[in-house]
């Protein structure tokens, strides 16, 4: 036979390709929901949780698998660390479903007003793992369960019960299918939670306002001191008769209360550690539906958001519209991926970061503010869940190009904080009106400078700026005094100094390019003199920042690989020395020049870094590192773009491709480390894209190696931005060329307006680097 001609096979090859984009271009129906799972990232150190909730909701709406108690023997308890969402995947019993929760974090709280159904004899702890017969809890398996955004469905295998879930923005709507029982509960534990301990109750009360309708509240004191949620429960059918269990053993008076009954049908109750119960007889297959409304403020705003927004008991009607919501917020990007696994990881990503911040006010707009005090949201959408030590690097770039309006609202939240504070500060990691001071850095002020540096401030630039500088001058926070005064922050007064420097550096590097933009110079030459700050802690002599005392003498016996004890935290000092976002060029200079950094990267991402220097660092494991390169963890999520500043693009094009495929699988295990409210989402998000933003605060975004065909942004100004790759395969993560509008680049860097104007960017991949 003749042998075809090479012209004839390159036809057939440009043809096939061609049926495989259409192909997967017709996977791109209207339903993106298809696409999201939202079990990536519940096994191991993901900490997402596999529940129904809306785009950015005040509910999550989801499976508790255990209840372990944050202290042991009065100390942390390391095990409690799993559960920071309340679920993980290997296990093999759910003891309930409660209806707030963080996705992703490093540390925790939440589990409010956890609701179980059972039949039976009524049983009202929720028994152990082992045990599951002796409590409430039940077994439950993988192949009974199913998740999707807005979602979720299991099977009580213990109880014969299908338990399904779904919500709106405030209420969560349970719908349990039971089998025949004359012996049918639904339980309410408020003694629940995740991050518990026996005293984290403060108060709890009930009230029964008639036989399927009940009010009440639950304050605590774990991570947010003093937290305080309202909820409004009712049911599809009147119970049968209701009671409850106060186990608390701590309080000494409780008046002339004891002349009731109040363990059995009385209307309301009070203590620190209750549990309620309400009886029913089932037919088989009879469902029974249960809504809970939740407010920041009163029982009474309870009420109104369960009367708004779920009036109806339409089970699928209330899934479908909160899908169709997140079908508009994934519709944002329009992507073609070289494989459905891509196509997966990509939606979920999208689903992960538009989970939070999260919806904090009643349908009136009334919310409860940091101090504690009723507030009225007038101009805006108040949110809470400010993770930003993570946040801010990617995040809410992110939502400058795809949730500009929303990322306003969530910088007005912050202003209103502010305004709250007792301590004239932004938030550093805050929830629920308190502030946690967790984590290290200013970093509201990224998230304010990058959003006025963008064009997307429409709020009050020049008060938001008095904020940044008065929260990068404060008195208490941080050895800020000590910073101010030396230029960097002595080792004897934080074990994390040479982080702090460093992301204090970049902070006000931040502050000084608003100052800019606004024209107030005289800001702008204070904040940019205070960013040089991270040279003072960079020790020439060994190539590494390092920490330092108050007498100006670096640290002995220093150890570059471990992430415990020497001046770093969550990081060790060859990730954290590559920290100077705000200015690569001097930071390679000071590295000893480009030949010298880019041999300092290569060995990053290739060395080993054996587990005893990770060891005691509790959000560091060896899923997340490559080499050396701690990509479970923030610190370093810049870093593989950093090859772009020395020279060599073509290496941030190889890192990228790599980091995208070992870190991001789409299985439960499927996450290299915390999500960290979206941030780990973010990164895959823009780096599948094709770029990054290295440093926010500037408009400008670093060029790396998209993983996509196309992708077509839609823009909230109307117009949209496509990114269109040639030759894109799986080898082919080398940029042979790039194009924008047409116009071919002369370097690997683009800018904000490039993308908000609308327009195309055109990427010519190969296998081999063009260097």
């Amino acid at each position: 036979m003749e042998k075809p001609k090479l012209t004839t096979v390159k036809i057939f090859l440009s043809l096939l390709f061609a049926f495989v984009v259409i192909n997967l271009n017709a996977q791109q129906s209207d339903n993106l929901v298809k696409f999201v799972n939202p079990m990536i990232g519940t096994h191991k150190m993901g900490h997402t949780y596999p529940g129904a909730t809306v785009p950015f909701g005040m509910v999550q709406l989801s499976p508790e698998t255990d209840t372990l108690s944050y202290e042991h023997n009065g100390k942390y308890n390391g095990p409690v660390y799993k559960y920071c969402a309340g679920y993980q995947y290997d296990d093999v019993t759910i003891t309930g479903f409660s209806h707030t929760h963080f996705s992703g974090t490093g540390h925790s709280d939440l589990g409010d007003f956890l609701v179980m159904p059972t039949t039976g004899k009524l049983q009202l702890n929720p028994g152990t793992e082992d045990r599951p017969e002796t409590g409430y809890r039940s077994k439950f398996s993988h192949d009974n369960e199913v998740a999707e955004p807005n979602y979720y469905k299991v099977k009580l295998d213990d109880h014969n019960i299908v338990a399904e879930m779904t919500t709106s923005a405030r209420v969560g709507f349970h719908q349990y299918t039971f089998p025949q029982s004359d012996e049918a509960h639904i339980i309410l534990d408020l003694t629940a939670g995740i991050y518990n301990y026996s005293d984290k109750n403060v108060w709890t009360f009930v009230r029964i306002e008639n036989d399927t309708l009940i009010t009440g509240y639950r304050e605590t004191a774990g991570w947010a001191r003093t937290r305080t949620m309202y909820f409004a429960m009712t049911f599809s059918k009147p119970f049968t008769k209701y009671g409850n269990q106060d186990v608390s053993k701590s309080q000494v008076y409780r008046g002339f209360w004891g002349k009731f009954d109040q363990r059995n049908n009385f209307p309301e109750a009070a203590g620190r550690q209750l549990k309620f119960f309400f009886d029913f007889k089932t037919a088989a297959n009879e469902k029974i539906k249960v809504k809970m409304a939740l407010s920041p403020v009163s029982m009474a705003g309870a009420v109104d958001n369960l009367k708004a927004e779920l009036p109806h008991w339409n089970f699928e009607k209330a899934k479908a519209d909160g899908q169709a919501l997140w079908n508009k917020e994934l519709s944002k990007v329009k992507v073609t991926t070289l494989s459905a696994a891509d196509k997966t990881n990509f939606y979920t990503a999208m689903y992960h970061a538009f989970l939070g911040p999260t919806l904090y006010m009643d349908r009136d707009q009334q919310y409860k503010g940091l101090d504690q005090n009723d507030h009225q949201a007038k101009d805006f959408t108040n949110y809470t869940t400010f993770s930003l030590w993570d946040t801010y690097r990617a995040l809410h770039p992110l939502f400058n190009v795809l949730q500009p309006k929303r990322n306003e609202d969530m910088i007005k939240s912050m202003l209103a904080h502010y305004d709250q504070s007792a301590h004239d500060m932004l938030p550093v990691w805050s929830h629920h009106a308190n502030e946690n001071w967790c984590m290290i850095g200013y970093h509201s002020v990224s998230v304010i400078a990058d959003a006025v540096i963008k064009g997307n401030a429409n709020f009050d630039a020049n008060k938001a700026l008095d904020a940044c500088v008065t929260t990068a001058k404060n008195k208490h926070y941080g050895a800020l005094p000590e910073y101010i005064k030396l230029g960097y922050v002595p080792d004897e007064k934080s074990g994390s100094s040479v982080s702090m420097t460093l992301e204090y550096a970049y902070d006000d590097w931040c502050i000084a390019q608003m100052a800019k933009k606004l024209n107030r110079m005289d800001i702008y030459d204070e904040f940019m003199k205070r960013s040089q700050n991270w040279r003072n802690v960079f020790d020439k002599s060994i190539g590494y920042t390092r920490p330092k005392n108050t007498a100006g003498v670096f640290k002995k016996d220093f150890d570059v690989l471990s992430t415990h004890g020497q001046g770093f935290i969550e990081g060790n000092a060859w990730n954290y020395s590559l920290y100077v976002p705000q200015d690569p060029d001097a930071l390679i200079e000071t590295m000893g020049g480009k030949k010298k950094f880019v041999t300092h990267l290569d060995s990053l991402f290739t060395m080993y870094l054996p587990d005893k220097f990770f060891a005691e660092t509790e959000d560091i494991t060896r899923e997340g590192i490559i080499g050396n390169y701690v990509h479970g963890n923030e610190p370093a999520h810049h870093v593989a773009y950093l090859y772009n500043w020395a020279g060599t693009p073509w290496k941030t094009q190889d890192k990228i491709r790599m980091i995208l495929k070992k870190q991001y699988q789409p299985t439960p295990d499927g996450l290299g480390g915390n999500d960290d409210c979206g941030q780990m989402s973010a990164w895959f998000i823009f780096s599948s894209l094709g770029f990054y933003p290295v440093a926010p605060g500037s408009d400008v975004y670093a060029l790396g190696s998209p993983a996509i065909i196309e992708a077509t942004i839609n823009l909230e100004n109307g117009k949209s931005f496509t990114v269109k790759t040639q030759n894109q395969s799986d080898k082919n993560v080398y940029v042979q060329k790039v194009m924008l509008n047409g116009k071919t680049l002369d370097t690997y860097f683009i800018r904000h307006a490039d993308i908000t104007q609308g327009g195309t960017l055109t990427f010519v991949m190969g296998a081999k680097p063009k260097k």
